[in-house]
């Protein structure tokens, strides 16, 4: 039932296998984050001065995939502590944080999903438990007045109602019991620990500890967290790496009884909502999910990035929403802290077909139809909302047909808030344009329909 999500890198838990969480208040968190659609989400940290891949390249597994960029060495031993001691030149000194929380006012985006911690171990928010963080005196940024970046970013992305989703990457490659020296396996031979849990289970218990520390102090320390986003799926009890998960969820949630979890790729109480990554379903799925994508091609920061365009912004957020579903676009920030010119256009674009289009897509669900070719349908209670995803150069005519058969007293053009002439037929509404928008090709129009 759910193969057609498992497109993703990582590909995404099955529809069929969702835990619907006990607790009220989480399935009414998770009614309120269907509600919110979009996302601005933000991979930033030492593997952005380099314009490489996050974290992956320190694999020796994942080394085929993910070292395509690492031009400057090929010794895997010497590229690793290269990779290690960027956090020796990590400087972003042009960040303002307040500047990327305007950029995601304007636009619509509702919730920030920023990355505290990737998979290299590298803390972008001020950790008692490591050294190898933003604010340590290892690290040239540790003076700057925004140094504690993930307290600074949460703190002003709050400030303009947008809720806080804080990604924890569960694997720790930096922690010196997860990679731990002189065991089974060479460090860096995979994205596992060097050893075995069960074989060690001194060493694992204090890899676990380390990691429910550094969850708290999230849950304590930095104001309200709205969602747990958890990376790294190869640590959970599937694979003999258990770090209690739940044990620290319901601490945290002691804390912040509202916290959705997302525990991606693992499934069970602690994976509230599915999330396909780089992908989007081929049709609904009717159980609540995420789909990360990038406004370019990489999650992060790239020299030679190619950024889609406003229109592909559009269809895309149209697909994901008709078929059930919230979009996480994900923005890397450059190596000095801004944003990317070519991604905030590609966005402030996105941001103005919403200013006038977004009543057909905040706090909607799956309608019925779903999708009919180019229409996409959306619904709130009795309302229906048809947009049409138009490609470039194809342009308007006099009139447009509206596939939806069901009763229909009123259609209204959102953003000219027109209402229109109609004539219903056996395949659908026959919808008579303005004559603004004939011989035009908007990104996609959108309808409101009345019963």
């Amino acid at each position: 039932m759910a193969d057609n999500i498992l497109h993703g890198m990582h590909g995404c838990s099955r529809e069929d296998t969702y835990v619907v969480p006990k607790d009220p208040l989480i399935r009414q968190r998770l009614e309120w984050f269907q509600d919110q659609k979009l996302a601005l989400m933000m991979h930033f940290g030492i593997y952005s001065q380099m314009g490489i891949c996050e974290s992956w390249p320190l694999s020796e597994d994942d080394a085929p995939w993910s070292r395509e960029d690492v031009v400057w060495e090929k010794d895997p031993a010497v590229f690793r502590k290269q990779y290690v001691d960027m956090n020796r030149s990590f400087n972003p000194v042009c960040i303002q944080p307040e500047e990327w929380a305007d950029v995601a006012a304007r636009n619509g985006f509702k919730y920030l999903i920023f990355t505290t911690k990737h998979h290299d171990g590298f803390c972008m928010f001020d950790s008692k438990y490591t050294s190898y963080k933003v604010t340590d005196p290892s690290c040239p940024f540790h003076t700057h007045k925004h140094a504690n970046i993930a307290k600074d970013v949460f703190d002003a992305f709050r400030a303009r109602d947008i809720a806080i989703a804080a990604y924890f990457s569960k694997p720790d490659w930096h922690c010196p019991w997860y990679w731990a020296e002189g065991m089974d396996r060479p460090v860096g031979a995979t994205r596992n620990p060097t050893y075995d849990p069960k074989e060690h289970p001194e060493v694992w218990e204090k890899f676990v500890e380390f990691t429910h520390h550094q969850i708290m102090e999230l849950m304590e320390d930095y104001g309200r967290i709205d969602i747990l986003w958890l990376d790294g799926g190869q640590v959970g009890p599937q694979n003999g790496q258990d770090i209690r998960l739940s044990e620290v969820v319901a601490r945290a949630r002691k804390i912040q009884p509202w916290l959705i979890t997302a525990d991606r790729t693992i499934g069970g109480e602690n994976e509230n909502y599915i999330t396909p990554e780089q992908s989007v379903p081929t049709g609904p799925i009717r159980v609540p999910w995420e789909s990360c994508v990038t406004v370019g091609h990489a999650f992060s920061y790239r020299y030679d990035e190619r950024y889609k365009t406003p229109r592909e912004l559009v269809h895309l957020l149209i697909d994901v929403v008709c078929r059930g579903g919230n979009l996480a676009l994900n923005i890397a920030p450059q190596p000095n802290g801004q944003l990317p010119g070519p991604a905030v256009r590609a966005v402030d674009g996105l941001g103005a077909w919403l200013r006038d289009n977004g009543e057909a897509i905040y706090g909607t669900r799956m309608a019925d139809p779903n999708e009919v070719g180019k229409v996409a349908f959306t619904r709130k209670g009795e309302t229906l909302y048809a947009l049409v995803r138009q490609e470039e150069g194809d342009q308007l005519q006099k009139t447009l047909l509206i596939p939806y058969t069901g009763p229909a007293a009123k259609v209204t053009l959102l953003g000219l808030e027109a209402a229109l002439p109609f004539e219903r037929l056996e395949e659908g509404l026959e919808v008579r344009l303005p004559e603004i928008l004939q011989g035009t090709s908007p990104i996609a129009p959108a309808f409101r329909i009345e019963k």
